[in-house]
């Protein structure tokens, strides 16, 4: 099955959707109850890890020669790109406390409830996923990497409104100056002068630091340099 696109599809199903309805409020209040929160976040954490990786055994194995669509050379520089800027916000999220991210809670109290990389936008990993699959969207026209990279943009984008819904009926009135500082799309909150930070265009750069930046970059160069290594695909952007 795992060499399939109905196996690919099963497992992206599972992936995404094994997110949603573990995380909804009636399914995952019910199994804390049951469990207590420590081992619900490990059974969580099992079930996310062991459906991901069964979809990318499955998407591995899965043909390839089923075309959606023929990419122009040209779209070849679309993740090029757009990656740096996606591992950017993933090393910044996952190294900034967020009220948005696991166990945000108890970031929601805080008299600075936004910073750093939050004042651009309260999901900078989901937007890094979201970014990686779009980019790479681009230039995968078969079957099997419109399953998987729509799957994973599907769990991004639709991930954010779901994380943002449970936050304010869990928060309460906790969430509002969260709501009001930060921003879903990146930069909207700062721009529009929200954030309530002196900070260049409103963005708390100095939270970021240069640490984080450097370090997405570095991961962009190592990804770029060793594609085929780590992926067996290369990269001809030009």
């Amino acid at each position: 099955m795992i060499d399939s696109l109905n196996g690919l599809f099963a497992a992206t199903v599972l992936f995404v959707g094994g997110h949603f309805l573990l995380s909804s409020a009636p399914v995952r209040d019910n199994l804390v109850q049951r469990l207590r929160e420590p081992y619900f976040r490990l059974f969580y954490s099992a079930a996310a890890l062991g459906s991901f990786v069964w979809m990318l055994m499955a998407y591995g194995g899965a043909p390839r020669d089923t075309m959606l669509w023929s990419p122009p050379p040209a779209l070849a520089l679309v993740p090029v790109i757009v990656m740096p800027f996606a591992l950017i916000l993933a090393v910044c999220g996952v190294t900034t406390p967020s009220p948005t991210g696991l166990g945000g809670g108890d970031q929601s109290t805080g008299t600075h409830p936004s910073a750093g990389i939050i004042t651009i936008t309260r999901h900078p990993f989901l937007w890094a996923a979201a970014l990686w699959a779009g980019s790479h969207l681009t230039i995968n026209g078969d079957t099997a990497s419109f399953i998987l990279m729509g799957g994973i943009l599907v769990l991004s984008l639709g991930g954010m409104a779901a994380i943002d819904a449970k936050r304010a009926a869990r928060l309460g009135s906790h969430w509002g100056p969260i709501a009001l500082t930060t921003s879903v799309i990146p930069f909207a909150a700062a721009l529009a002068g929200r954030t309530g930070n002196a900070g260049r265009f409103g963005v708390d750069w100095a939270g970021i630091g240069w640490l984080r930046p450097l370090g997405g970059l570095a991961l962009y160069i190592l990804i770029f340099g060793g594609h085929r290594q780590l992926f067996g695909v290369g990269l001809t952007p030009f």
